[in-house]
């Protein structure tokens, strides 16, 4: 009986440690270039990520920067600042996937994977149509 229960409480860890694993995602993260940060959230059973923090927030005439790329004429002029540049990811088998990511320099939205090497690497993976066309980026953990 002793055993059963052992058995049973490892079991019950296990379990829980998996369930920590999916949201090892969340936190502060600073992009390749080391031009911003991004807070990655969770919202339900979805993670999502905004800018929190630019290298430069202003731009050459001293403006503060606007999402001046994006195709919809009506959000051109939201500050970069606080926007929502990744959503809709869900958890899947040790990666995020079916998330979009959306690049404020050229105003594209693209599909997008993330998976985690280790606890402070978060590997990105955007592309078009199947996810061998591409491009891939490393984000840092913000300590």
């Amino acid at each position: 009986m002793k055993y059963f229960s052992f058995l049973l409480l490892l079991t019950a860890f296990s379990f829980a440690g998996f369930a920590q694993n999916k949201d090892a995602i969340i936190g502060k993260w600073v992009n390749s270039t080391g031009e911003a940060h991004v807070d990655i959230t969770k919202k339900a059973d979805k993670y999502f990520g905004k800018i929190v923090w630019l290298k430069e927030p202003k731009d050459e005439k001293g403006n503060t920067k606007t999402d001046a790329k994006n195709p919809d004429a009506s959000l051109k002029s939201r500050p970069i600042l606080g926007l929502e540049i990744l959503n809709n990811f869900v958890y899947d088998d040790g990666k995020w996937t079916d998330g979009k990511i959306y690049d404020p320099k050229s105003g594209k939205t693209y599909s997008c994977n993330m998976t985690m090497k280790g606890n402070d690497v978060l590997n990105m993976r955007g592309y078009i149509g199947i996810s061998l066309i591409g491009r891939s980026e490393t984000w840092k953990r913000v300590k």
